[in-house]
């Protein structure tokens, strides 16, 4: 098969990337192509096969590549991490006139794979299948899924399990650690031209700009503060926000140990690799301004030859994102409670209101999924959410009154802001141990009931929460 790429990475000078083939696997089989994305990115559906997908075949005018990037890991860093199981075919622009990366992820061995065996099992594919395409369902920025291929090989992790291959499309695999590794080496050339390709392809607006590593800063400062205030509103936990887990374009990208809150907590923590809750729900936002950090750092020696005004000038653009944040964090929850503006004291009953539903263990989707119909007129008893029953009068009246206040519930805002159906933990994991056995129905049950988390579809089985016996506690990165 052909398919029109046009390749501007791999067209860089050599250091960024290794020329890199994915590994062929044993009998390639399709699980799930998703062709609504393919026709998007101009593709046709019938001509992607599972061999290609999987990378037994490489199609006429792909450029595969390993792309290098470092990282702070849990706060450590690593200067040579990489594409260690990932190969990135090339790029394509669909008739929108988007440029999107095709990458195949967990097809083999490459330079970076340190010690891994480069592939990944099939629950960890299926994980990000669903809940990527979930989240771009759910309107958040992210990386899609276009195909999902079973190797017919198995993989060895605790236990020996099937094999898969993600056909992973994103605006760009551009990281704050793909800066970081040339930063690491002092490669002020390769930063420079790293800058000025990242602002062509993600921000040209500020293309031409009179610092364009400020630029870039500022505008990546911009789109992660907006993505992670999205997160929030619909309870993700990313799981492993590593700096090579951060977007340039400010998608998300790496489903690994992600999950989605039942019960509302703070500091819900699912992933079994985060021991001390580094990731936890409220830390993202925390988090995400230090990563911004360390992408400052990487471009200081490009931003001023002065190292002391480089820091300064920094240290302003990052200072701007706690309110970038706040902003995008109330307007994204304003709408969830109906109201029309940010009006003084919005935010104080925002605040009181997931207060109680913290200490009433409410279920945060379900929470708003019943406030929604209590503003459309319904009667659900939402006291019955709390573990305490009284929490619920104590916030009910303020959220009634600010309504009464605006002439009534911004129901658009509301409808459009909760989700009736996201992939709860349980859920997912139903699916993906029913296709370990080789039963793919559930899997594609979710798939389809997701692709419209805002639309009644009668399936009130999957709005409802985890019982304690499907509870999920942690979850898992599959490498």
């Amino acid at each position: 098969m052909q398919i029109a790429f046009d390749n501007s990475f791999a067209a860089l000078p050599d250091g960024f990337a290794v020329q890199q083939d994915p590994e062929a696997v044993a009998s390639p089989t399709m699980i799930k192509l998703n062709r609504k994305l393919a026709e998007q990115m101009g593709l046709s559906p019938d001509a992607l096969d599972a061999a290609m997908l999987a990378g037994n075949k490489i199609p006429l005018g792909a450029a595969p590549i390993a792309m290098a990037y470092a990282g702070h890991q849990f706060g450590g860093f690593v200067p040579q991490l990489g594409d260690g199981r990932a190969v990135l075919l090339g790029e394509v622009v669909g008739p929108d006139g988007v440029r999107r990366d095709i990458q195949l992820k967990g097809s083999g061995r490459t330079p970076f794979s340190r010690n891994g065996d480069g592939r990944a099992v099939l629950g960890a594919v299926l994980r990000e299948y669903i809940v990527s395409e979930a989240m771009a369902a759910l309107g958040i920025p992210t990386t899609r899924a276009l195909a999902a291929v079973a190797t017919g090989q198995r993989v060895q992790r605790e236990t020996g399990l099937p094999g898969a291959v993600l056909t992973r499309v994103a605006a760009s695999h551009l990281r704050v650690g793909t800066f970081q590794f040339h930063a690491a080496r002092q490669d002020k050339d390769a930063l420079t031209t790293l800058t000025d390709y990242a602002l062509a392809r993600h921000y040209p607006a500020a293309v031409g700009a009179e610092n364009p590593a400020l630029a870039l800063l500022e505008n990546t400062v911009s789109a992660q503060a907006d993505l992670i205030a999205r997160w929030m509103g619909v309870g993700f936990i990313h799981g492993v926000m590593n700096t090579d887990n951060m977007t340039i374009s400010g998608e998300t990208i790496d489903f690994g140990p992600c999950a989605f809150l039942e019960e509302y907590h703070p500091d819900t923590v699912f992933s079994s690799i985060d021991r001390h809750g580094r990731y936890a729900f409220a830390n993202q936002p925390k988090v995400g301004h230090w990563n911004l950090a360390q992408l400052a750092g990487a471009l200081l020696a490009i931003i001023d030859a002065d190292e002391d005004k480089a820091t300064e000038q920094a240290i302003e653009i990052l200072d701007r994102f706690p309110d970038l944040f706040s902003t995008a964090y109330f307007a994204v929850f304003g709408a969830k409670f109906g109201f029309d503006a940010d009006r003084e004291d919005d935010r104080q009953i925002i605040v009181a209101t997931l207060g109680a539903m913290a200490t009433g263990k409410v279920d945060f989707t379900l929470f708003f999924r019943h406030l929604t119909q209590l503003a459309e007129g319904g009667s659900p008893d939402m006291a019955s959410l709390f573990s305490a029953q009284t929490l619920w009068p104590e916030v009910a009246g303020r959220i009634k009154n600010r309504w009464a206040a605006q002439g009534g519930a911004d129901l658009e805002k509301m409808r459009r802001a909760n989700p009736i159906y996201i992939p709860r933990n349980h859920r997912v994991e139903q699916a993906i141990e029913a296709a370990n056995m080789g039963d793919f129905a559930p899997f594609e049950t979710l798939v389809s009931l997701l692709e419209r988390p805002f639309e009644e579809q009668n399936q009130a089985h999957f709005e409802a929460p985890a019982k304690p016996e499907e509870v999920v506690h942690q979850t898992f990165c599959g490498t």
